[in-house]
């Protein structure tokens, strides 16, 4: 264990003693309270029993326990008003602290200094934007003018070229054609054959 102490346990260490004055007090109110029904109780049979000295004594101790429950019923009321101000005023002072520091933070940024610095900045970033504006427009400026350069003259594609390229995609479909009657009637011949097949059978 640490020999200082965080400013949070301190502040535990403080609540934990005013809840154990209040039950300290809580307790007292309640055994002066047991206290009183012990008096009544002693008046009255020594009323009926017509004992006046002991009368007189349960009535003196009965008083003497009204005004000392009395007093700590005032006390634990001051103390639980004392604490609830103590919260308040623990409050008000980290509210206060905290204002302090807002207060500090909005000087220095509210200072002339730091609008001269933010200004620059702005027209420093303004500036390089600018820059790379011009840079990016000429740099698509010449790429534009490297792409039409570079752009194959159509002239220079042969009409034979062209016909050679069509002929064979004709003829490439024309063959796709030929395959694909030659499975049909290869599948009609496979389907006669076993049609004669059944009739066969069934004679």
């Amino acid at each position: 264990m640490g020999w200082f102490k965080t400013k949070a346990e301190k502040e535990c260490e403080k609540r934990a003693i005013i809840r154990k004055t209040l039950n300290t007090i809580s307790k007292q109110i309640e055994a002066l309270e047991q206290q009183k029904k012990v008096y009544i109780e002693a008046a009255k049979k020594a009323k009926k029993l017509g004992l006046k000295p002991q009368y007189d004594l349960a009535i003196t101790g009965l008083r003497m326990t009204m005004a000392q429950q009395k007093r700590a019923q005032e006390m634990q009321l001051n103390y639980e008003i004392f604490s609830q101000l103590r919260d308040m005023t623990a409050m008000t002072g980290e509210f206060l602290k905290g204002m302090s520091i807002l207060s500090k933070e909005m000087t220095k940024l509210t200072d002339q200094k730091e609008f001269a610095q933010v200004q620059k900045q702005f027209l420093k970033a303004m500036q390089s934007v600018q820059v790379q504006t011009e840079q990016m427009e000429t740099y698509l400026d010449m790429s534009q003018t490297e792409f039409a350069s570079s752009v194959a003259d159509p002239s220079t594609v042969s009409e034979q070229e062209i016909g050679e390229l069509i002929d064979e995609q004709v003829g490439q479909e024309v063959s796709d054609e030929m395959d694909v009657d030659a499975e049909i009637e290869r599948l009609e011949r496979q389907l006669s054959g076993n049609a004669d097949a059944d009739t066969g059978n069934n004679n």
